[in-house]
């Protein structure tokens, strides 16, 4: 990887690589680590590619990953949206939402419920989509609003699909509780996570995030950990265990769909005209880090 990112810089590989200097150096030399809008690296991959000490990559990688310029899930490190967003030509989140669209409104016309789109972001859920009619006032989220991830179904069922070591990395050692109902200890955390799978993959909520709601979740699973879950949501009364089947086939129809995507995208990426990162955008990166913002 690091021959490959010599060539796209230009530089001449030696046995010994040259340590930027400057924050805004260091920070577009990590950022070039990602020589494709898929790869996912570790943080020791990032020390090893960029020659920057661990400790100096995993400080900037995590303001990186507090400005959305990186992500980490338990898959590793990739771009984030905000760097998704500059012309990689990446699968971004808008791609989750245009895969999942069409179901999703399908989802609410036959079961007259509010439906979620959503993805893992650190220890929350960030809602992607919403549809819901005239019943969407009733449930109070908003795209964009995030929400504690083992207090919403969404959540639960991305969170169990990681293994138990990566999900207590997520989450730290404390629980916010949302209501009465809500989990508060990462050990019940754990055995609800062992139910969802139980019902292969289903995640149930009653009042855990909002007293007078309910839902049942699903992820939307990937080659590298979940790229996102999709929920029905509803009064508590609702008999959401008879439609888990409904929802975890249009969670795997999605799956099935941004494969789809993923692979004829990176048939086109194997051109080299059509990978790595483009002089405009690392112009535009160099300016934002120049700003002060690290």
């Amino acid at each position: 990887m690091s021959v490959l990112r010599a060539e796209m810089t230009g530089q001449r590989t030696t046995g010994r690589r040259e340590v930027p200097q400057s924050m805004v150096e260091r920070m577009t030399t990590i950022m070039e680590a990602f020589t494709s809008p898929s790869a996912r690296l570790s943080l020791e991959d990032v020390a090893r590619v960029t020659g920057l000490p661990r400790s100096t990559a995993h400080r900037i990688m995590n303001q990186l990953v507090g400005l959305h310029w990186i992500q980490h899930t338990p898959a590793g490190y990739s771009l984030g949206s905000r760097a998704l967003g500059l012309g990689t030509g990446a699968a971004s989140h808008t791609e989750l939402r245009e895969a999942a669209a069409e179901d999703l409104r399908e989802l609410h016309l036959q079961t007259g419920l509010v439906v979620h789109l959503a993805v893992l972001d650190g220890s929350d859920v960030r809602y992607l989509d919403k549809v819901g009619g005239r019943y969407a006032s009733k449930v109070p989220t908003r795209v964009g609003d995030r929400r504690p991830a083992h207090c919403t179904g969404l959540g639960k069922a991305m969170l169990a699909t990681v293994p138990a070591e990566d999900v207590d990395g997520l989450l730290g050692g404390q629980l916010r509780r949302m209501t009465r109902h809500s989990i508060g200890d990462v050990g019940l955390l754990h055995q609800e996570l062992t139910r969802v799978r139980a019902r292969r993959g289903a995640a149930l909520d009653r009042g855990e995030c909002h007293l007078e709601l309910g839902c049942v979740a699903a992820a939307v699973p990937g080659a590298d950990g979940p790229l996102g879950a999709v929920s029905l949501v509803g009064d508590p009364s609702v008999n959401f265990e008879r439609l888990v089947p409904l929802v975890l086939s249009v969670a795997r129809g999605i799956s099935s769909r941004m494969d789809r995507r993923r692979s004829s995208r990176s048939r086109h990426a194997d051109s080299p005209s059509s990978s790595g990162w483009s002089s405009d955008t690392l112009d535009r990166l160099v300016a934002v880090g120049s700003e002060g913002w690290l």
